[in-house]
């Protein structure tokens, strides 16, 4: 059985504006919006939820309250990536403690492994998961690391823990290959909102996406309806989340998600350094997207 099916929202982590400290109130109240709203999955602590500038305790405190907020109300699936093995392992392994539902593990960023490199990481990080299932997360924009289809399809077939895949390469053919070298038999999620449905159409079993922070209700259904037989229905909700995604993305991720939160009144706060607020033209130009999407604004 999949780890989820449909649209999995890669959360955002509210900081306060004061001193910058994890907001776990708002962080309750942003999880009970996302689970009014449909979203079938939780990713905590992700790129989205800005882990790289959290420490070890603050990463695995933020995935504890998801997981024991949500009490198994939908499948909380905590990032534990990083570009030191030791490190995503041991993350891995307080995960699985914690009974996490799956653990989504990036490709190392900076170091630049080779694909015998990045067999060993993951091995490596799948024995420490114990029998909690293991999502790789492939991004190479973010990491300068591009797995590839040959080294997933290995690791799928090798290790019985590993049996997923968030795919944000951008890149179709490769995404196309991957699926044939599997015979499908891997659980392919979208890592770019933009790309939902045709990666559904290849035999994706959804998309852990940035947009359902504040669209959560749209993205679950562009997928339902998808797996209901209304492709053009999907197709048609894809082409209409096109100008919100592409305000979500005018500055690197997650600036604009988190000042999209804010506008609707749902606390997100601020980024760490050395992220920073919006860009003022961007965020005109996100609200009024937000705006035209039929979105309410606080």
């Amino acid at each position: 059985m999949s780890i989820f099916r449909g649209s999995a929202t890669a959360v955002i982590t509210p900081f306060r504006r004061e001193d910058q400290a994890l907001d776990f109130d708002a962080f309750a109240d942003i999880i009970d919006q996302q689970i009014s709203g449909g979203t079938d999955a939780l990713v905590v602590c992700g790129s989205t939820g800005e882990a790289a500038t959290m420490t070890e305790k603050e990463h695995m405190d933020t995935v504890r309250f998801c997981i024991e907020y949500t009490k198994h109300r939908l499948p909380v699936i905590a990032g534990t990536g990083s570009n030191c093995t030791a490190t995503a392992a041991s993350l891995t392994r307080q995960a699985a403690d914690m009974q996490a539902d799956a653990v989504l593990v990036i490709t190392p960023y900076y170091n630049k492994a080779t694909q015998n490199g990045l067999v060993a990481h993951f091995e490596t990080v799948a024995k420490a998961a114990g029998s909690t299932p293991l999502i790789i997360y492939n991004v190479p924009s973010r990491t300068g690391c591009n797995i590839l289809p040959e080294t997933v399809a290995k690791l799928v077939k090798e290790v019985p823990n590993i049996v997923g895949i968030k795919e944000a390469s951008g890149n179709l053919s490769q995404i196309g290959h991957l699926m044939a070298l599997t015979d499908g038999n891997i659980e392919l999620y979208s890592g770019n909102d933009d790309q939902t449905v045709p990666i559904l159409s290849v035999g994706g079993l959804g998309v852990i996406s940035v947009v359902a922070n504040v669209a959560p209700k749209a993205m679950h259904d562009m997928c339902a309806k998808f797996f209901a037989g209304d492709i053009a229905g999907a197709a048609e909700l894809q082409r209409a989340i096109d100008p919100l995604f592409n305000c979500l993305f005018s500055e690197v991720n997650p600036i604009p998600v988190k000042a999209a939160m804010n506008m609707l009144g749902l606390k997100a706060g601020v980024m760490r350094l050395p992220l920073t607020e919006m860009e003022p033209e961007h965020a005109a130009k996100l609200r009024q997207a937000m705006i035209d999407f039929g979105l309410r604004l606080a």
